[in-house]
C-alpha cells in the first residue's frame, strides 16, 4: 500500500489559506482512511486540487465508478464542498473524448468565498487548468436611484400624496394619470430618501447605522489614544471597541433570524446562496455582455441596449411569421370585432373598493416600471386618496379609453440557463409596467378568471395558473396513461413539443377572437383590446435605456393579464385533438400520447394528431419546434420493435429514452432511476449551503438549519414523489444518503451516529 501523493503549502490569500496538490493514480487501491487523514492534517481553511481518477454524476461524468463513490463519501464524511461544475477537465487523445478527473474541494467556510472555472487551453498538456479564484465583490456599474423604503416617513408621505377629485376629472384620461403619477412621485421625493445612482458599494446585509455609529466611535477612541496614550484614553478605546462588537453581534443575530423567517419552501438553493455570500460581503458583480450579431460585435452599453431591443421587436414583428399566416392575418383583421354590449354583464360594472383593496394586497413588491410608482407607495395612500383612484380606474373602466404612458414597457433581459450570452435572441424580456396599471390589471384579471371558470372557456386538461391545480395533475395523468399501458402490455407513444417564441409570438387578433366567440361583450373585452394595442419597450443595461422599439405582437412578459391572456388562446389547441389521443397543457408545456398494441397504428394516429396541431399553429401564428420536440416510446416487452417516426413539417421528432416533463425525467421502463440520479445530484449541490452555514458564525444554530434543509433540499425531494415513489425500493434508497447527510449536517451528529437517532433528534 503505498502513501498518498501530495504535497501542501499556506499562502496568504486575504487570509491565510492551505493550498494541498493530490494526486491518486487510477489502478491503485486508495484506502478510504488514508483520504481522511490527509485532511485531518490539513490546517483549515484549505482547498484540496488535484487529479483523483474518478467518475461520479456528482461532477458531470456519464458513469460512477467505484474510485468516483470513494471521494463522494470522502466528501460527505468530511463535511467537504465540491467547487465543480459539469465542466470537463481532461482529454483522452486516443479516443477524443472529454473527463472530468480533476477536483477542487474546498472547507465549507471557502464555499461562498470562490468561483471556480475551468480553462479553455491544455498549454500542451492534457489537463485542462483549474482557476480557482476570490468572488469579486466590487460594483462599478451605475445604478438608477430607487427609493430607501426601509427609511421612509409614512406620516408625511400619506400627508403629501393627497390626491384630491380635481385630478382625476380632467377631461383627458392621460392628464388625470398624469396627475396622479406627479401627486404620488412628489410626495415620495419629498418623504422617501433615495440611494445614490454612483457605483454601489456593497455592505453586509446586517451592516446599519448602529454599527456604523458604533466603528466611528471606536476609531475616534484610537485616535484619541494614539495621539495621547494615557490609561483613561486607552480604557475608553477599549470599551468602545467592546461596544461596537457587541453592536455588531447583536445586529448579525437579528439579521440572522429575519433572514431564517423569511425562508419558505419556495425559496431557490440560487436566492439562498446570493443571501449567504450577502452576508460575508461578496456580491456578484453585474457586467455588460458583449453581443455579436454577424460579423459586427457591440460592447458600448448603449450599443447593447439597442441591440437587444432591436432583437427583441423583430422577434414579435409581423414579419416574423410565414408568409401563409401573414395572409392569413392580413385577411382576418379586416373584419372588426366589436365588442359593444346590448345589456348590462355583471363583469362591466364598475369596481369597488375591496376589489382594490385585495388587489394592493395581492401584489408582491416588484420593481416599479416606467412612472417610478411601487406598490409600497400605493398601499400607503390615505382613504380618500385610494377613494379617488378607484374613481380614475372606474373612469378607464367605463370610458373605455387608455391611458397612453400605461402602453409603454421598461424591458429587462434576462439570460436562459446555459444559453450563449452573446447572441441577442438568448434572452428573456422581462417587462416592468406601471405599478398603478398592474393593479388595474389585476382586478380585471380576477374578473376574467372568474368568468371563464364559471362559463367552461379553459379545457380541463389545461392546470397552468389555475385555481386547484398544478403541475400535479399533467403528472399524475401521464404515469396514469403510462402504467395503464404497461398493465395492457401495451406500447404508449408520448411526445413533448416545444412552442417556439410562445409569448412573444401570441396572435393579438387571436386572443380577442377568441373572447369574441366566448362571448364577452362590453368595458373588459374592449379594455383587454386597449391594452393590447399600441405596445412599445426600452430595454434598460444598468442605467442605459435604449431608443423605442414597437412590440407589435405578443403580449408583455411580467404583466398581471399576460399569462391569463395566453392561456385563453394557446388552449384551444386542446380541442382539436382527434378522441384516441389524449393530451395535457402547463401554460405552454404540451405532451399528447396514444397507446395500442400495434406501433403501426400508434404511428398513423399520432402523426394525424401532429398533423392537426401543425395546421391549428400555422392558422394561428404559432410555430412548434420539430428539432427541440422529443418523443418517448413507453414500453417493457422485451421484443424487438422500432422507435416510431412522426415528422413535424417533414422533419422527424427525434426519439429519446428519457424526457423532463415539469421537473419530472420520465424514462422508457418508468424505473425513475435518471429522476433519481438527477435529483441527488442537484441534493448533493445543495448540501454545501447546509455545511457553509454550520461552519460559520452567523448564529445557523439546530432549528435554523433544519428550516433551510426542509426549505431547500427536503422540498426539491418531495416534489414529484406522488409519481417517482412507485419507482423500486433499490432505486428510492439512492435517496436516503442525501437525507440522513442533510439531518448529519443540521444536528451536528457524528457520521457513526445510527440513522433511529438523527430522526429522534431531529423531530
Amino acid at each position: 500500500m503505498l502513501p498518498l501523493e501530495a504535497v501542501a503549502v499556506q499562502v496568504h490569500a486575504r487570509t491565510l489559506v492551505t493550498v494541498c496538490s493530490v494526486y491518486l493514480p487510477p489502478h491503485d487501491d486508495i484506502r478510504q482512511q488514508d483520504l481522511d487523514t490527509l485532511v485531518d492534517q490539513l490546517p483549515t481553511p484549505f482547498i484540496l486540487l488535484g487529479d483523483f481518477n474518478g467518475h461520479s454524476a456528482l461532477w458531470g461524468s456519464d458513469v460512477t465508478n467505484s474510485r468516483g463513490r470513494q471521494i463522494e463519501r470522502f466528501i460527505s464524511n468530511n463535511c467537504l464542498c465540491l467547487l465543480n461544475n459539469d465542466e470537463k477537465t481532461y482529454f483522452h487523445e486516443p479516443t477524443r473524448t472529454f473527463h472530468s478527473l480533476d477536483l477542487a474541494i474546498c472547507s465549507p467556510e471557502l464555499m461562498p468565498l470562490l468561483d471556480f472555472n475551468v480553462g479553455n487551453d491544455l498549454y500542451n498538456s492534457d489537463h485542462f487548468p483549474l482557476i480557482v479564484s476570490y468572488a469579486d465583490s466590487g460594483g462599478v456599474i451605475q445604478y438608477p436611484p430607487r427609493y430607501l423604503f426601509q427609511r421612509a416617513d409614512w406620516e408625511k408621505f400619506m400627508q403629501l400624496a393627497d390626491v384630491t377629485e380635481s385630478m382625476v376629472c380632467t377631461a383627458d384620461i392621460t392628464e388625470a394619470v398624469q396627475n396622479v403619477v406627479d401627486c404620488i412621485i412628489n410626495a415620495a421625493n419629498n418623504s422617501i430618501p433615495k440611494s445614490s445612482s454612483r457605483p454601489k458599494r456593497f455592505r453586509r446585509p446586517w451592516w446599519n447605522e448602529a454599527c456604523r455609529d458604533s466603528r466611528r466611535e471606536e476609531k475616534k477612541q484610537w485616535n484619541i489614544f494614539r495621539r495621547y496614550p494615557t490609561t483613561e484614553n486607552h480604557v475608553a478605546f477599549k470599551r468602545a471597541k467592546a461596544l461596537a462588537r457587541r453592536i455588531r453581534r447583536r445586529s448579525q443575530r437579528e439579521s440572522w433570524v429575519n433572514f431564517i423567517s423569511s425562508i419558505t419552501s419556495s425559496i431557490s438553493s440560487k436566492q439562498l446562496w446570493k443571501k449567504v455570500k450577502a452576508a460575508n460581503g461578496i456580491y456578484h458583480e453585474f457586467s455588460f455582455p458583449v453581443l455579436n450579431t454577424g460579423n459586427v460585435t457591440h460592447s458600448a452599453p448603449l450599443d447593447i441596449a439597442n441591440t437587444l431591443g432591436h432583437a427583441l421587436a423583430q422577434v414579435s414583428a409581423h414579419d416574423s411569421y410565414s408568409s401563409d399566416f401573414r395572409a392569413i392575418k392580413n385577411r382576418a383583421e379586416r373584419t372588426p370585432l366589436r365588442f359593444t354590449a346590448r345589456s348590462a354583464l355583471p363583469y362591466n360594472s364598475e369596481f369597488r373598493m375591496f376589489e382594490l383593496q385585495k388587489a394592493l394586497s395581492l401584489a408582491h413588491d416588484t420593481s416599479p416600471g416606467p412612472d417610478g410608482i411601487t406598490y409600497n407607495m400605493l398601499r400607503h395612500l390615505n382613504t380618500t386618496s385610494l377613494s379617488h383612484l378607484l374613481f380614475l380606474f372606474n373612469r378607464i373602466w367605463t370610458e373605455q379609453k387608455y391611458p397612453s404612458q400605461w402602453h409603454e414597457a421598461i424591458v429587462i433581459p434576462i439570460l436562459k440557463p446555459g444559453k450563449d450570452s452573446s447572441n441577442p435572441l438568448n434572452y428573456r424580456p422581462i417587462a416592468l409596467t406601471s405599478c398603478l396599471c398592474k393593479t388595474l390589471e389585476r382586478m380585471v384579471n380576477a374578473r376574467l378568471v372568474f368568468e371563464l371558470e364559471k362559463q367552461g372557456c379553459i379545457p380541463p386538461l389545461q392546470s397552468g395558473f389555475r385555481r386547484g391545480r398544478s403541475t400535479f395533475d399533467n403528472l399524475v395523468l401521464l404515469e396514469t396513461q403510462i402504467r395503464n399501458a404497461f398493465v395492457r402490455r401495451n406500447h404508449l407513444v408520448s411526445i413533448f413539443f416545444d412552442i417556439e417564441k410562445a409569448y412573444d409570438r401570441t396572435w393579438r387578433y387571436g386572443i380577442l377572437l377568441t373572447l369574441f366567440n366566448f362571448g364577452f361583450r362590453g368595458n373588459l373585452p374592449i379594455f383587454l383590446k386597449n391594452f393590447l394595442s399600441h405596445r412599445t419597450f426600452r430595454v434598460r443595461m444598468g442605467n442605459f435605456y435604449s431608443n423605442h422599439f414597437i412590440q407589435a405582437e405578443g403580449v408583455p412578459q411580467g404583466s398581471v393579464l399576460s399569462v391569463t391572456l395566453f392561456i385563453i388562446h394557446l388552449s384551444q389547441i386542446l380541442n382539436h385533438l382527434p378522441s384516441y389521443v389524449h393530451g395535457n397543457l402547463y401554460v405552454d408545456d404540451l405532451q399528447i400520447s396514444c397507446q395500442g398494441s400495434d406501433m403501426h397504428l400508434i404511428e398513423r394516429q399520432l402523426q394525424n394528431a401532429v398533423n392537426k396541431l401543425v395546421a391549428w399553429c400555422n392558422k394561428n401564428g404559432h410555430s412548434i419546434s420539430p428539432e427541440k420536440s422529443r418523443c418517448v416510446h413507453f414500453c417493457r416487452k422485451r421484443t424487438l420493435h422500432l422507435d416510431p417516426v412522426i415528422h413535424i413539417q417533414n422533419v422527424a421528432i427525434p426519439v429519446v429514452d428519457d424526457i423532463r416533463f415539469l421537473g419530472v425525467i420520465f424514462d422508457r421502463k418508468l424505473t425513475f432511476l435518471p429522476h433519481i440520479l438527477h435529483l441527488r445530484k442537484k441534493c448533493e449541490r445543495s448540501l454545501n449551503i447546509l455545511k457553509v452555514l454550520s461552519k460559520t458564525s452567523l448564529g445557523a444554530d439546530r432549528t435554523s438549519l433544519l428550516r433551510i434543509y426542509q426549505a431547500v433540499i427536503l422540498s426539491r425531494i418531495d416534489y414529484g414523489c406522488m409519481v417517482y415513489g412507485s419507482a423500486r425500493p433499490t432505486v428510492l434508497r439512492r435517496l436516503d444518503t442525501i437525507h440522513h447527510s442533510g439531518l448529519r449536517i443540521c444536528t451536528g451528529a457524528f457520521r457513526t451516529s445510527p440513522v433511529e437517532s438523527l430522526y429522534i433528534i431531529s423531530h
